[in-house]
């Protein structure tokens, strides 16, 4: 199980994923929003997304869990 989590304090501005959905490495599972700038959110692992741990518009901070991988 691997967990992929924040890497700077933003906003949830899109999930792109489910749980349930399969990923390979480098899909990208969300944006996040920081001083109007969009960043992407590419998967470091392949698996299935057992959960998603935010909601859009949600605020995060370096190291929050945004979503687990199987």
């Amino acid at each position: 199980m691997a967990e992929i989590r924040a890497d700077m304090a933003a906003t949830i501005w899109r999930i792109r994923v489910e749980a349930g959905a399969t990923i390979a490495v480098g899909d990208e599972v969300a944006i996040l929003e920081s001083m109007k700038m969009e960043i992407p959110v590419e998967s470091a692992v392949a698996g299935t997304i057992r959960s998603v741990e935010v909601v859009e518009s949600q605020q995060v901070q370096p190291g929050d869990v945004l979503l687990v991988v199987e």
